[in-house]
């Protein structure tokens, strides 16, 4: 073989030697750094994992006193809840004490009293699992599950702006109509062998009711923040107006951004990026209802969006 074709011929043989070496180091790399992601990930999902326990350690103190403490202007829970799971249990098992119709709104629900006097909403089952709601984004009653998974996102993001939520079940005979309010024990009927209710709302109707298997339903508690944090509604600058056919001013309108921007309280402070923040949020939970949001009262625009009433998935 002559000079010259040797010299190539070890060049390709550098060329490709180099090459094997750097594929080889990137591939080290990646599978280095892909472990460290999945040891980041194992402890990420260590922390958000919750054990429902009946006891609270070292405090003295009842779980809704601690939940209370927790609220701040800008979470409704701290990043690290070692109490959650006590606080989840109790709301999961408590003694409910008294039931009443639920706040003024659109869907069913309840408003329950808690043995220690805390408030919850509770709303009821009213689909299967795997039942898929066809028509509109915002088509069909609110999903109790939807509230659950969207407070699990809630913390998987670090927002940490949803109420606490835990799924329940309830005997309506023996724990909800013994202690009901005459105005929601006027909505319960029995439908076959199930007992239902209906009780009041915008679009609660006595041929919609919610109906329990025999007499236990499924459903959803919410935690009741603390009156001392009392709500200011909003309505939310990207909603819909709900009616066929008329399209509301950001969807035609390029420059509603900017005019957003200069409008109090999106202006200053934070509440244009908690808005950004919601409609990943709701992107991720299939929630296309968000017409209003609230925030905490007198707050200049410093409070946090909270996450309410996010159940139409």
């Amino acid at each position: 073989m002559k000079l010259k074709q040797r010299i190539v011929l070890l060049a390709i043989l550098l060329v490709i030697f180099i090459f094997t070496k750097v594929f080889l180091i990137d591939n080290l790399d990646t599978s280095a750094a892909n472990r460290e992601d999945q040891r980041a990930f194992h402890r990420m999902m260590a922390g958000l994992r919750v054990e429902l326990v009946p006891k609270l350690d070292h405090t003295l103190q009842s779980p809704w006193e601690i939940a209370a403490q927790w609220v701040v202007p800008r979470e409704v829970y701290p990043e690290e809840t070692p109490e959650l799971g006590a606080i989840m249990h109790a709301m999961a098992t408590k003694k409910i004490i008294k039931a009443d119709v639920g706040y003024k709104g659109t869907q069913l629900k309840a408003l329950l009293i808690l043995e220690g006097g805390q408030k919850v909403v509770f709303k009821p089952k009213r689909y299967n699992r795997d039942y898929v709601v066809e028509g509109e984004p915002y088509a069909g009653y609110d999903r109790h599950n939807a509230e659950v998974a969207a407070f699990h996102l809630d913390r998987i993001l670090g927002f940490r702006r949803a109420p606490l939520v835990v799924g329940r079940f309830v005997n309506l005979r023996t724990e909800i109509k013994p202690v009901a309010t005459e105005q929601l024990l006027s909505t319960f009927l029995t439908v076959g062998n199930n007992t239902c209710f209906y009780g009041k709302c915008y679009y609660c109707r006595e041929t919609e009711p919610a109906c329990a298997d025999g007499d236990t339903m499924e459903g959803s508690v919410t935690l009741w923040l603390p009156d001392v944090w009392p709500l200011q509604k909003h309505r939310h600058p990207w909603g819909r107006t709900y009616r066929e056919g008329k399209l509301a001013r950001w969807e035609y309108d390029e420059s509603y951004c900017d005019a957003v921007k200069k409008t109090s309280p999106y202006d200053s402070g934070p509440r244009l990026l908690d808005i950004i923040d919601t409609a990943v949020f709701d992107y991720l939970i299939g929630n296309a209802d968000r017409h209003h949001y609230e925030s905490f009262q007198d707050d200049e625009g410093a409070s946090m969006l909270i996450l309410l009433d996010n159940a139409k998935r």
